[in-house]
């Protein structure tokens, strides 16, 4: 028989553990949110709108087969579940020999002193490390075009969409500068023809394949830049196409289907720097994102 002191100290017991479960789900709790937050930090800041974020959305489609799999198994659907369960553990050594090189790249990143740094560093010190002023880069190379007469094609884009991952064309993932952009217009070189793709202050990649407008009401002053540059509009509604004649060195900025043609390279820039969204913070850096204004009127036919 227990004596009234053992029961008490049973209670006791018994409370104190009730206590130290409640104590560990709430730090599981507290050490899930840390995670979660963590890696959604990490997602916007290094992954978002770049080419590596197919690549995570693809993971995250592996970890749910993954799971669905033991849930196929639990409920006794073996056959399902270890297929399944085959296939992602197949295309999961498969991404690693696919993607070694960016793993090997990403090792030696997290392997910096300074990566920290990186990590927790605001985005106006990001900026300023880069220091690119894409609305001058781009208007000297167009200035230059102009003048010689040189034709080019190039389309502002928002988001890594589809103009630069399906289209024909060659991945640059390049600074934007006038140099590179007078070098890949230039008459002799094999990229001139197509267009120039940039995001952000990133030349993602040449010679792109633009889709030609389908309007029949079009001008036929209009040749295949022209063209190609209120298609690629019409298509991407979050690009703009910059464009310059070859026959007459006229610069023209094509958004939602309408055509604008520029006389004076200063409102052009001003346009383009409306185009990019750039703004002045309190300590005067630039930011840039593409955002559009309604800016134009009616469409030249």
């Amino acid at each position: 028989m227990f004596t009234n002191f053992d029961v008490i100290l049973i209670s006791q017991i018994q409370n104190f553990l009730k206590d130290l479960d409640r104590v560990a789900l709430s730090v599981s709790i507290f050490e899930i949110s840390v995670l979660v937050f963590l890696l959604y930090y990490l997602y916007q800041r290094f992954i978002k709108g770049t080419q590596s974020e197919n690549l995570v959305r693809g993971c995250l489609w592996l970890v749910v087969m993954w799971g669905l799999s033991e849930f196929l198994i639990r409920i006794n659907l073996n056959i399902f579940g270890m297929f399944l369960k085959t296939l992602v553990s197949v295309i999961a050594i498969a991404l690693i020999v696919i993607f070694q090189p960016e793993l090997r790249r990403f090792l030696g990143y997290i392997g910096q002193g300074n990566l920290f740094e990186k990590i927790f560093a605001n985005d106006s010190d990001f900026d300023n490390e880069k220091k690119i002023d894409v609305a001058k880069e781009l208007i000297e190379a167009i200035k230059y075009m102009s003048k010689s007469k040189t034709g080019g094609l190039i389309v502002l884009q928002k988001d890594l969409n589809s103009v630069s991952q399906s289209d024909i064309g060659v991945k640059l993932n390049a600074d934007v500068s006038q140099e590179l952009l007078l070098t890949i217009f230039f008459p002799k070189t094999p990229l001139h023809d197509g267009a120039v793709v940039v995001h952000k202050d990133k030349i993602v990649s040449a010679g792109v394949l633009l889709p030609l407008t389908e309007d029949p009401k079009l001008s036929w002053r209009y040749g295949t830049r022209h063209r190609a540059a209120i298609g690629v509009s019409e298509t991407y509604p979050d690009c703009a196409c910059v464009v310059v004649s070859e026959e007459t060195g006229d610069v023209s900025v094509a958004i939602d289907g309408m055509l604008k043609k520029y006389e004076d390279l200063g409102k052009l820039k001003a346009d383009l720097m409306r185009i990019l969204g750039y703004k002045q913070d309190d300590k005067g850096h630039q930011k840039s994102f593409i955002k559009f204004d309604n800016i134009f009127g009616k469409p030249e036919k």
